[in-house]
């Protein structure tokens, strides 16, 4: 049954919430370490200008370095997860600021150490690395710095380009956050009844899955009619962001945004426009999965509030516990120990905050930091859906935790490129499990619409949101005219040519899509999704074909972290996303699955 009324976050049981009392007990600890933080920085300005002074000085440097960053980002995740349940806590809100703010302090204070180490020589550092075992960890690290030193500029630049990302976006991430999670009066969806049901960011996913066309229908309606609504508003908010990433790229000497966004990892522009080449060709797939919802749903006219539509009365229920069973299982293929984390994670130390409640911000993510445990924030409806959002998350979160139990801090973090392989190879992995052993026909459509309703996120709405992700910054680039109808149609076009004539097209309301994403304000995030997908679905092939050596190979990409460049470690384990091949498999698995989908709906299923 739907909820029709959401909690509110004092009424949450603590066994659906995520322990944030492991990173600090109170509020006084966290306190304790802001301000311990904050005293200590001027230590760090003592180095400067003497990194070049010889190899001990040098390392204390950066171990001191490390010592507050772990502490500081610590500070600034207790604020973001405490904020994000709860967008509405005030007192959340201004730690998260406090904590946003202590870390620009921290890399403000720290940019004299990239250009100094240029100036040491790279020469000089080697000779260091090699009499110096605990400063031969940053091999790595240096070798990246001498990669990018054209776009390294000098200390004062440097810090005046760390201090402008507090008053300049992405500090208008908070602001999307508060109006959209707080302030956008959705008004209720209706049941074909006429019962209301509130809509929140929480819930709307479920809303659009609902069995009722006329809460699918109002819901989508609502949802979008209220952005709408704040169109000019979210524009101005956007556009800040677009200006934020084409400045950064101006002052760093990248010819585009996308290079600015891309280079720092090491991976060529080809990557995303291969993506895109591919994903036009393949459109055709999409319109015919369109085709073939509309005849299974038996429906005259095709909306997009049915793309998600249940096929079957019957919703299939997974409760949280058995959602956990079922991701175990399909995971087993990678091991024991990996297996026993994530049970104890999502059902011992939890790790998920999993409840509905009021102010909770919308999606689902995984957070935490070097010396944390991980964190998911998600919604969970207790339905094939969700099921699919948990494994993806403890994607996520599992390659957190082998990079962090495995890396020095230096290297504790991934980009964000390989960080969507781990998340969908798990949703990849639980669906293959559930395909062979649910064998129930219902529980196997159900699986399969699950699949699509994947898909439809990672390999079509993603890629077209980075095709206007990439129209949007070309023309702020070129000083070309931008505002809220320009985002908009911009964005209907290019849904247009990927509904083609089987989807009712409503300009207006499939137009502001690019306004319903946070992903929107992470430059040029939303490719990876699709470049994730194919190369997760490459390595689930390896795994099993392989077995314990294509387990070992995906294992040793997760541990491996920031130690090798992203498009590196995916060669390591087997996948080359640097050519367009693998994203023309992953369509080769999209069509598979829809003329699985075709034969069911044949079948009369």
């Amino acid at each position: 049954m739907t909820q029709t009324k959401l909690l509110n976050r004092n009424e949450v049981p603590i066994d659906q919430t995520w322990n944030l009392e492991s990173i600090f007990g109170t509020v006084r600890e966290w306190e304790a370490a802001y301000n311990q933080v904050d005293q200590d920085l001027p230590k760090l300005a003592k180095f400067q200008g003497k990194l070049g002074k010889d190899a001990k000085t040098l390392l204390d440097y950066l171990q001191l370095a490390e010592e507050l960053s772990i502490t500081a980002l610590k500070v600034m995740v207790y604020g973001l997860l405490d904020q994000s349940t709860d967008v509405g806590n005030n007192e959340a809100a201004a730690r998260m600021g406090q904590g946003r703010s202590l870390v620009t302090k921290l890399t403000a204070a720290r940019a004299f150490e990239d250009p100094e180490l240029m100036a040491i020589g790279f020469e000089t550092l080697d000779q260091w690395m090699a009499e110096h075992k605990d400063l031969a960890i940053y091999r790595h690290h240096f070798s990246n710095l001498e990669r990018q030193k054209e776009h390294i500029r000098s200390t004062e630049v440097e810090e005046i380009l760390a201090l402008v990302t507090e008053p300049l976006p992405p500090s208008v991430a908070p602001s999307y956050s508060s109006l959209t999670n707080i302030e956008l009066p959705f008004p209720p969806a209706k049941t074909s009844d006429g019962e209301e049901i509130e809509i929140g960011q929480t819930n709307i996913s479920e809303l659009i899955t609902h069995q009722d066309r006329m809460v699918r229908q109002t819901a989508y309606e609502n949802y979008a009619d209220t952005y709408l609504e704040f169109k000019n508003t979210i524009a101005n908010i956007q556009i800040q962001a677009l200006q934020r990433d084409v400045f950064q790229a101006r002052a760093r000497g990248y010819s585009s945004s996308l290079e600015a966004s891309l280079s720092p990892s090491n991976i060529p522009l080809e990557v995303f426009h291969n993506l895109i080449d591919v994903f036009k060709e393949n459109l055709p797939t999409w319109h015919k999965y369109w085709r073939v919802r509309r005849a299974a749903l038996g429906y005259d006219s095709f909306g997009v509030y049915d793309i998600k539509a249940p096929i079957l009365k019957d919703k299939a229920v997974v409760p949280y516990q058995q959602a956990v069973d079922w991701i175990c299982n399909g995971m087993a293929p990678l091991g024991e120990e990996y297996v026993e984390v994530l049970r104890k994670g999502c059902l011992e130390n939890r790790w998920v905050d999993h409840v509905k409640n009021k102010g909770k911000r919308q999606g689902a993510f995984s957070s935490g930091t070097y010396g944390t445990q991980p964190f998911i924030m998600m919604s969970y409806a207790d339905d094939v859906f969700s099921l699919s959002t948990l494994a993806h998350e403890l994607g996520h979160s599992m390659h957190s935790y082998f990079t962090r139990q495995t890396q020095p801090f230096v290297y504790g973090f991934y980009s964000l490129f390989v960080a969507e392989v781990a998340s969908n190879f798990n949703q990849a992995m639980v669906r293959d499990y559930l395909l062979e052993t649910q064998t129930e026909p219902a529980f196997q459509l159900a699986l399969i619409e699950e699949a699509m309703a994947n898909f439809h996120r990672y390999f079509f709405i993603m890629p077209t949101l980075a095709r206007w992700e990439l129209d949007v910054h070309q023309r702020v680039e070129k000083s070309g005219p931008i505002n809220a109808k320009i985002l908009t149609d911009r964005c209907a076009e290019l849904f247009m040519e990927g509904y083609g004539s089987e989807v009712v097209f409503e300009h207006d309301r499939i137009g502001i899509t690019w306004a319903q994403f946070a992903h929107m304000y992470m430059n040029f995030y939303v490719y990876q999704y699709a470049t994730g997908i194919s190369g997760a679905h490459a390595l689930v092939d390896r795994v099993k074909s392989l077995g314990q050596k294509g387990a070992e190979d995906y294992l040793n990409f997760l541990k491996s972290g920031g130690s090798l460049y992203p498009a590196d470690a995916l060669k390591a384990a087997g996948v080359d996303l640097t050519s367009p091949e693998p994203v023309e498999k992953a369509f080769g698995v999209l069509s598979d699955i829809v003329d699985r989908f075709e034969e069911l709906v044949k079948e009369g299923l």
